[in-house]
């Protein structure tokens, strides 16, 4: 009962690569980052191809997680209550905000997105349900450290994104402690150049943090001055208390 395949283990950790990078990785990128020969990604990667895991692009040559697999992990987040619950408050959220709308929940040491919204605009936009976020440069993330019970860290080192994401474990810890004190969190430009996000935390009936809601927008519109603009935190709150309200019932 204790042995494991190592043939399916190499593929779970192609997926969580592929779940977590850029969106598409090359044979030579993913042999660097997990120690593997080019021989033996190839033939993994031809079988995940082939039963709809992974797909990869003619023109580049790179992978990326095929439309089989999200579409089994979103048969899995459909059965989420939190997702199910919260589902018609992201929608007004990003409806009020005209900013996308996205939950999150704690997952193997990163905050793994279950619902996004889309901007309600014309703009060209990538469906995010799925995919990781890095806890300590996330508005997300920063609430459901913050407010973990497990008392979750992220790993060390923290890796920058941006130049602003925080990388000092000290100097995130003091953060954690602002987002306890007021109730909800930020990130300007720490995942993201030119991005600003907003979150604050979802709770049960037991008044545990189950999950996190927010949103995301262009710096410029959320935050035109340097400060953010705390219309929007209030937008933000409000989701947040609407959806720990409903699954109180």
């Amino acid at each position: 009962m204790g042995e494991t395949i190592q043939s399916v283990e190499r593929a779970a950790a192609i997926l969580r690569l592929l779940a977590s990078g850029p969106g598409r990785l090359g044979v030579a990128e993913l042999a660097r980052a997990l120690g593997l020969p080019k021989g033996t990604l190839h033939g993994i990667l031809r079988t995940l191809v082939h039963v709809g895991f992974v797909e990869q692009d003619h023109a580049t040559g790179k992978y990326r997680l095929g439309a089989t697999l999200l579409h089994l992990g979103s048969s899995y987040l459909d059965v989420n209550e939190l997702r199910t619950r919260a589902i018609n408050w992201a929608d007004a959220l990003a409806g009020r905000s005209h900013e996308s709308a996205w939950i999150g929940t704690l997952h193997e040491g990163q905050v793994l997105v279950i619902h996004h919204v889309f901007r309600p605009d014309d703009s060209m936009q990538t469906l995010q349900v799925g995919t990781y976020l890095p806890p300590h440069a996330s508005a997300l993330g920063k609430v459901l450290l913050a407010h973990d019970p497990y008392g979750e860290t992220p790993a060390l080192p923290l890796q920058p994104h941006t130049k602003r994401t925080i990388v000092d474990p000290a100097a995130l810890e003091a953060e954690l402690d602002l987002v306890r004190t007021r109730g909800w969190a930020a990130e300007t430009e720490e995942l993201t150049e030119g991005e600003v996000a907003i979150a604050a935390p979802i709770k049960d009936s037991r008044g545990i943090v189950v999950g996190a809601i927010g949103i995301r927008g262009a710096v410029e519109r959320l935050a035109p001055d340097g400060p953010l603009i705390m219309e929007y935190v209030s937008y933000v709150r409000d989701a947040a208390r609407a959806i720990t309200r409903d699954l109180a019932r």
